[in-house]
């Protein structure tokens, strides 16, 4: 701001332009009541609060409000380069977790920073720095105990409905589940989140499919439930194909904990191929469980092996965890100060 003092028996009262108040910054901040990014479909530029102009009398303008965007946890935080190049810029994995992402332009001084004894009138007054922009890319891999894979209509989100309160769309068509679906079981006194993870076919790694949509988010997963199609006459096939598209997207999948249930036992041409099955799965050298998500039947002892899975994964550190652990920090240790003599303490 250009401003003068002017008062009655003032005559010479000098500048008194304030300065312009700072623009907001915008934060992406992480909130576990969200499961989904579906909301930056319809919205995709946000802006922050702008400054407010400095008055007279020294007046600075008011500072805009910063912006809080509100992401899943789970979600990388990626920032398009001019070169293209994306730079991954944030990991939210935290209830709460804030990162600056564009900051806020600073307010311009008024013409009273700008006297001098030379000017003691001055009409200048500085512009105020622009504000950051950035262009990102969120992309939400889903932070779950458990995970629940395999084929379309092998039953899984039947399955996350009899255990928890999520309440997934079922139906007997393939690719019911077009995101994934987040719930939580309790067992007794512990409890851990299952995912409900749409389905996989062959050539999922290449995109076929829903493709990557659910090859991403098991990545974070600490132990995965390989449902099967009971009904299926290829099942120890089904198997291993799903374990085959695990691995070609992500070598590391295959060190995972993991369980196989073999779903639909309730059906009776199932029931009558139990035998077969049991023989088929014998030599798979992972714990099997037969089960019916629809009647429940197995299912408690399957939530209780996922359970003890996730405890014991727990109790291991991650593979950053223990890096961070191996590095080789410098101590300083000074040696203890000598008294010195003739004083108060002798």
């Amino acid at each position: 701001m250009i401003s003068f003092r002017r008062e009655k028996f003032v005559p010479f009262g000098g500048p008194d332009g304030g300065d312009g108040g700072g623009g907001g910054s915008v934060y992406i901040v992480g909130d576990g009541s969200k499961t989904t990014l579906q909301e930056f479909r319809y919205k995709r530029q946000f802006m922050a609060g702008r400054g407010v102009h400095g008055q007279g009398k020294k007046m600075h303008g008011k500072r805009g409000g910063d912006l809080l965007i509100s992401v899943p946890l789970g979600t990388l935080v990626r920032q398009i380069q001019e070169d293209g190049s994306k730079v991954l810029v944030a990991d939210i994995v935290e209830q709460g977790q804030r990162m600056l992402v564009a900051k806020g332009g600073k307010g311009g001084f008024g013409n009273t920073h700008f006297a001098s004894p030379t000017d003691q009138a001055p009409r200048t007054a500085e512009k105020g720095k622009p504000a950051e922009e950035a262009t990102l890319v969120l992309d939400l891999k889903l932070i779950a105990d458990a995970g629940v894979v395999g084929y379309p209509n092998a039953g899984k989100s039947t399955l996350v409905s009899t255990v928890s309160r999520a309440r997934p769309k079922v139906g007997d068509y393939p690719f019911t589940t077009l995101e994934p679906v987040l719930g939580v079981v309790e067992l007794g006194f512990r409890s851990f989140v299952i995912a409900d993870i749409p389905g996989i076919i062959e050539g999922a790694h290449r995109g076929l499919g829903l493709g990557l949509d659910f090859l991403r988010h098991i990545e974070r997963t600490k132990v995965l439930i390989q449902l099967i199609d009971g009904s299926s006459e290829t099942a120890l096939v089904d198997l291993r194909t799903i374990e085959g598209e695990l691995v070609a997207y992500e070598s590391g999948l295959q060190d995972k904990p993991r369980i196989i249930a073999v779903n639909k036992i309730d059906l009776p041409e199932v029931r009558s191929r139990l035998p077969q099955l049991k023989e088929e799965f014998k030599k798979v050298g992972v714990p099997i469980f037969f089960i019916s998500a629809a009647t429940g039947e197995g299912v408690e002892e399957v939530m209780k092996k996922v359970l003890e899975l996730v405890t014991q994964a727990e109790s291991v550190p991650s593979i950053l965890a223990r890096k961070e652990a191996e590095v080789d920090f410098k101590v300083f240790r000074p040696p203890p100060v000598s008294p010195k003599r003739g004083g108060k303490h002798g």
